[in-house]
């Protein structure tokens, strides 16, 4: 259900893309506004994100194999991490061009009719995406009983770049508007350019927080604290183990996480059939609480030994 909805608002944010990008390419062409060409710019660096995005979905969910023993859940964070580039080179590396050309040698804006019934129905559109996207991140965090900004640190990274790049249209949408208002009004046309500067500078840091977070994935992120050590009370509440000497935890996709503890067991669980059937029930318990925990292993080390060994 959580991938057929992620599929859903991507699909929803292409379209959507797709057709506000060749309005606002006729529009920005027609009247010359530099930043209604930053914001097609924009929306084409969106439509190609959410063919990266739809790459990821579907990679990520290939069976595990030899080669890939944990899946290829990663993938998600690899393809988001394309998209986060994509919208910083095409995005905000156009429009900041465009800006200076503008300010540069201004042109006078024309077809202001055509101007503004664009930038209304792509702000329609941009908000059904958005609203959509933020509705699920909202479900999700509900569903994980954490607030909205910490389930962000993890959440689908489909999902979480449709709705900063969504967020990010907004945005520009309204900063392009501003511009072409104020380039009218005033006579003076370096408005319009600043504003398509102002869209580049908005797109570099949607694509720094993006690339951040995905690369923090990459590399190897751990769970929050706070579920760690409540995995731990978890674990060491069970009857047989002595005490939890350590717990190492990586997230393999948003709904994967593997988990090794090292445990000091009491005496009356050390036989091999005690110890099996103890990490079967930690197992259990574990994974009642926190379903995304999708590997754990036990690994039962004495304390004393542990103290040798450091």
């Amino acid at each position: 259900m959580p991938d057929e909805q992620s599929d859903a608002t991507v699909l929803l944010a292409g379209s959507a893309n797709l057709a506000i990008a060749i309005a606002k390419i006729v529009a920005g062409l027609l009247s010359g506004s530099s930043a209604l060409l930053a914001e097609a710019a924009h929306s084409v660096a969106d439509t190609l994100n959410e063919a990266f995005l739809l790459t990821a979905l579907r990679r990520s969910r290939k069976p595990a194999d030899a080669r890939h023993p944990f899946g290829y859940g990663m993938e998600r964070y690899f393809w988001a991490l394309l998209a986060a580039v994509g919208i910083f080179v095409l995005g905000a590396g156009f429009s900041i061009t465009e800006g200076l050309r503008s300010i540069l040698a201004p042109e006078p804006i024309a077809a202001l009719a055509v101007i503004y019934p664009v930038l209304a129905v792509s702000f329609l559109f941009e908000g059904t995406s958005w609203v959509r996207a933020i509705f699920q991140l909202r479900q999700e965090a509900r569903a994980a009983g954490v607030p909205l900004r910490q389930h962000l640190r993890s959440a689908e990274p489909a999902v979480k770049t449709v709705a900063l790049e969504d967020s990010a249209a907004l945005i520009g949408l309204l900063i392009a508007a501003v511009g072409v208002t104020l380039a009218v009004v005033t006579g003076d046309h370096v408005w319009d350019g600043a504003a398509s500067i102002a869209i580049g500078v908005l797109l570099i840091g949607v694509a720094f927080v993006l690339g951040r977070d995905n690369k923090a994935m990459l590399i190897g992120r751990a769970l929050p604290p706070e579920i760690q050590r409540e995995i731990r009370t978890i674990i060491a509440g069970e009857p047989g183990i002595d005490e939890v000497l350590d717990l190492l935890s990586l997230r393999l996709a948003p709904d994967q996480v593997l988990v090794v503890v090292t445990v000091d067991l009491v005496d009356s669980a050390t036989t091999g059939a005690a110890v099996e059937q103890l990490a079967e029930r930690i197992d259990r318990t574990v994974r009642a609480s926190y379903p995304m925990v999708r590997h754990l292993y036990l690994d039962p080390t004495p304390a004393d030994a542990r103290q040798r060994l450091s």
